[in-house]
């Protein structure tokens, strides 16, 4: 596999991301319970937790496929799923959301391809929906982006003929399309055979090298300390410990960071 070297990705300015006292909980389950979190642009954060402490849906809450019961998400200063109005959060229209979240990419862990469609086509699809580029132009940016995550020569496959790390490499290249300043990670290796995991880490460290603010939800402590400007450490709904990796890794000062740590190194 060949990965195109960094550059900063043409028409992408990276954006700032600020949560701000975030609750979410589902029946008596509190899920999110005052999360504060800052990511600065072009910052890479990486965020890590025990199973169920809410790192999904802390990212679900960022791009409001999640609404916060209390609390709020902007990115670069733009409130995320809600306007002001006589001293209150409104939730906006969906409409108004689907274009916010046309500036927030997220890449899942089940890559969510359209099975009918090319790899090419899969890449073009959303600029071309939301007006952003016509289908030449689209299809132009599709190849482009195919090419810098080292699938030049799949854009005529269909995601039933490509592996898992194939597939979720186009996952990150549709991701890009829309040009958003931030993009989402949630677990991508996850789904992953294991000999299949690098594939996709390295497009994601070429991410991380040209400018693109991520925040990213992973298990692979090692990525993490490649990567990261920061590391923050969930669990419980709430944000334990965050600072840089050589700190937050290798010297925790929080003994359920140190516990969590102990399980997984």
């Amino acid at each position: 596999m060949t990965v195109k070297t960094a550059e900063p990705l043409a028409d992408i300015t990276p954006a700032a991301v600020e949560v701000h006292d975030v609750h979410k909980w589902y029946g008596a389950h509190r899920v999110l319970d005052g999360v504060d979190l800052t990511v600065r642009p072009g910052e890479v954060t990486v965020i890590l937790g025990p199973s169920g402490s809410g790192k999904s849906t802390l990212l679900r809450v960022i791009n409001h496929l999640e609404k916060p019961e209390i609390g709020y998400v902007s990115v670069n200063g733009e409130l995320i799923g809600v306007k002001q109005q006589g001293g209150r959060l409104k939730e906006l229209s969906e409409r108004a959301i689907l274009a916010q979240r046309g500036r927030i990419g997220f890449v899942f862990q089940n890559f969510n391809l359209f099975p009918h469609l090319t790899v090419l086509d899969n890449v073009a699809a959303a600029p071309v929906a939301t007006g952003r580029l016509g289908k030449p132009e689209a299809l132009e940016l599709a190849r482009e982006l195919l090419g810098r995550v080292g699938l030049a020569e799949k854009t005529g496959a269909y995601p039933r003929q490509l592996s898992g790390g194939q597939q979720q490499r186009v996952a990150i290249a549709r991701a890009l399309a829309l040009r958003p300043g931030v993009i989402l990670f949630d677990e991508p290796t996850s789904a992953l055979d294991p000999e299949l995991v690098g594939e996709v880490l390295a497009v994601i460290k070429d991410l991380a090298t040209s400018g693109t603010t991520l925040v990213i939800v992973t298990h692979e402590i090692g990525f993490a300390r490649e990567v990261a400007d920061r590391v923050v450490f969930i669990d419980g709904g709430k944000i334990v410990e965050q600072g840089p990796p050589h700190e937050v890794l290798d010297e925790p000062q929080h003994e359920r960071t140190r516990d969590f740590l102990s399980k997984v190194l």
